[in-house]
């Protein structure tokens, strides 16, 4: 990313941000809500057009990136229709369409890339369910099954932990260390700051541009976090399970 800057109206989502990951990392994307992270990835994605400033993805802008299959999406839960009449199966097999043609009729490798994807986050037995009848946890496996079947090299996952359970999460830390290690690229905005140091090689502490980008031990300081949650948040943690208990 350079000089990246997105509006909506008058709000003003990413200020000049300038940002680059090299393959195979695994970089942790943190802010508070609204700082504008989720806004970032979409413009990494092309879902949204930047107001000044460019992303480029291996050489691409984004819309050719999406086109090849280069970068893959997990959304967060609320931004898909759980209702909607598709198996686990056609999620994934949806990371196959590139490979398709107009047709969109699967062909063998395409077959064999989904049921891979699926016994990677362990979801095979499920294959056939409908996808709103998984759990929290399940949904966000497929979904990455989904980027595992298109074999994209850039994932961006938007809280892909938020409301999992620990299977998932160990699932999903396991997956994406497996893909960093392959070459692949993984931007993950995430709130679970305790995760980072296991998951990540890098953090990025976001507040509608880049305040720092750097190991996780050195962005989790609270001298840095303050700069962007404008208080302790393990402290405020602390006192907030401290409450709980009493």
């Amino acid at each position: 990313m350079r000089d990246l800057t997105v509006r909506y109206g008058d709000v003003l989502a990413v200020d000049r941000t300038d940002l680059t990951l090299a393959a195979g990392t695994v970089c942790g994307l943190i802010g508070m809500n609204g700082s504008g992270k989720s806004t970032l990835l979409k413009a990494v994605m092309g879902i949204v057009r930047p107001e000044r400033g460019a992303v480029s993805i291996d050489g691409m802008p984004p819309h050719a990136a999406r086109r090849q299959g280069a970068v893959g999406f997990v959304p967060q839960s609320e931004a898909v229709d759980w209702g909607f009449p598709l198996r686990v199966r056609d999620v994934v097999m949806m990371g196959r369409y590139g490979f398709q043609g107009p047709t969109r009729r699967p062909r063998r490798v395409d077959r064999e890339a989904v049921a891979e994807a699926l016994e990677r986050v362990e979801l095979s037995e499920l294959a056939d369910r409908q996808i709103g009848e998984l759990s929290g946890g399940q949904r966000k496996r497929a979904f990455v099954a989904r980027c595992l079947a298109q074999n994209a090299r850039l994932l961006l996952l938007d809280e892909p932990f938020a409301g999992v359970d620990k299977r998932t999460e160990a699932t999903l830390t396991h997956v994406l260390r497996e893909l960093a290690r392959d070459g692949r690229t993984v931007l993950i905005a995430t709130h679970d700051l305790a995760a980072l140091p296991r998951l990540c090689d890098e953090a990025v502490l976001f507040l509608h541009t880049v305040l720092l980008h750097a190991a996780p031990d050195v962005v989790l300081r609270p001298e840095n976090l303050v700069r962007a949650f404008g208080v302790d948040v393990f402290d405020a943690g602390a006192d907030a399970e401290g409450e709980a208990s009493r």
